[in-house]
């Protein structure tokens, strides 16, 4: 069992030896007792020895007990306070309410309300730690899920089949609006003759060094998408982040396409282009970035550049021959490419949610047996259950219930055949609690009731 730390300040020894005895005795092996016999010790104490719970008298000498709660509570805002008073000082404590202390003992307390009281604050104490822990843990499956979520919503700016509802909760995920943004795309130069092994570990060198790079540059100032590698290119999408106004943005995605250049130069000795697609509104107006930033990635003759599509335009709109425009509509090397790009983030999307799902029917064939609900499995995998019940309906043809169900039975089945257990058994052995329901749902899925079944055998 968890010991609390309970720090008892009072300039009186025989007040804090009395507190003390009355703990001990009424709550046994529940407190570990500091004491302290003014205000300045008890901040240094608390420093110290981080307790849960501070009964602080709150006249003593020298540093007032006010003064020292303040001081506590200022460094440690979690310690429960508890003010320990004389009667006719109650009007001088009612000031420690604006302090945030909820708590106080008139002295002298009986023993029944110290003890109350304490059980109260640890009571409370508890259920912060669990609050604390649900929280982690939320995070905890947060992280597992984020970098699905980022390939995923990649994946909607650079292809056009969106569902809204997938999309509105991609974007809840990870807490981003797609109401404006830009797209660079990022072209490295193909390198030479090296082995298969070399080159995966060298795409996954840059990748991590452009995602860490991107991520870590823009800090919170936009929100941010950085898609898988595929062939030898990577995008980033900027978004808006609380109305930032276009040529934020557009700076932005200057600033960071030239580090990226020179940073990809100095650490990886790699020459590449950056394109920047121009600043657009929703989730058409970002892929048609996207477009154009493919477009300006491959536009400069010699690897090592940043190309905007808006100078491009410029450039066109000086008479150049090939306009950027016509060549969006005609060039379908770049139309391949991003075809080519959407396959593969499908490619490693389906990987990587296979992976899911072998994890969950995995644990599905581990636990079918107990009581088993679509939530847990979902909550096993870090996956949100609505998303969590399409993907396995998408992927393995079944509903979840569906292909519980089909276990169960399966292994009812198998179970009738051996002969060695009663209905009875089998059903409560399958995981299912009422016999005529299991009944009902055998007869359903093999067109015979259990008992039927077994005289056919």
């Amino acid at each position: 069992m968890e010991m609390y730390r309970l720090l008892i300040a009072d300039d009186e020894a025989l007040e804090r030896e009395g507190i003390e005895w009355i703990v001990t005795r009424m709550m046994p092996n529940t407190f570990e007792i500091i004491h302290a016999e003014n205000g300045r010790v008890a901040i240094q104490k608390a420093d110290e020895f981080r307790p849960h719970i501070v009964l602080m008298d709150i006249r003593m000498p020298g540093i007032q007990g006010l003064e020292a709660l303040k001081e506590i509570k200022a460094h440690s805002p979690q310690i429960k306070m508890v003010l320990v008073t004389a009667y006719e000082q109650f009007e001088y404590a009612k000031e420690a309410l604006s302090l945030g202390v909820k708590e106080y003992l008139i002295k002298p307390a009986k023993r029944d309300q110290i003890v109350s009281l304490l059980q109260q604050l640890v009571a409370e104490i508890d259920q912060d730690q669990r609050k604390r822990d649900e929280e982690f843990a939320m995070r905890d499956k947060y992280f597992h899920l984020l970098p699905l979520a980022e390939t995923e919503m990649a994946l909607v700016f650079m292809s056009d089949q969106v569902n809204e509802t997938e999309v509105g909760y991609l974007a809840d995920t990870l807490e981003l609006s797609i109401d404006k943004g830009c797209a660079l795309v990022l072209a490295l130069p193909e390198f030479g003759h090296i082995s298969e092994q070399e080159l995966s570990f060298e795409k996954k060198k840059v990748y991590e060094t452009v995602k860490n790079f991107a991520k870590g540059f823009i800090k919170n100032r936009v929100g941010c998408v950085v898609s898988s590698m595929v062939h030898w290119h990577m995008v980033i999408f900027l978004l808006e982040k609380a109305d930032i106004k276009d040529e934020v943005l557009r700076e932005e995605a200057h600033f960071l396409g030239n580090k990226l250049v020179e940073t990809l130069h100095q650490q990886r000795s790699i020459d590449a282009n950056v394109g920047i697609g121009t600043v657009q509104m929703d989730i058409e107006g970002i892929r048609r970035s996207y477009f154009e930033a493919v477009f300006a990635s491959t536009y400069p003759k010699k690897w090592g550049n940043l190309c905007s599509f808006e100078d491009l335009k410029m450039l066109s709109l000086e008479g150049e021959r090939e306009t950027a425009d016509k060549f969006m509509a005609d060039n379908t090397s770049e139309r391949t490419y991003v075809e080519l790009a959407i396959k593969r983030i499908r490619e490693e999307r389906e990987q990587r949610t296979w992976s899911v799902l072998d994890n969950a029917i995995t644990f599905i064939q581990d636990k079918f047996r107990e009581e088993l609900s679509l939530e847990d499995v979902a909550e096993h995998v870090h996956l949100n259950p609505y998303y969590f019940s399409k993907v396995f309906k998408q992927q393995t043809g079944e509903t979840f219930i569906d292909y519980v169900t089909r276990l169960r039975i399966e292994r009812a089945k198998e179970f009738i055949k051996d002969g060695q257990f009663s209905l009875k058994e089998v059903c409560y052995m399958v995981g299912y609690k009422d016999p005529n329901y299991f009944s009902r749902v055998f007869k359903k899925v093999t067109g015979v009731a259990p008992t039927e079944y077994r005289n056919q055998l």
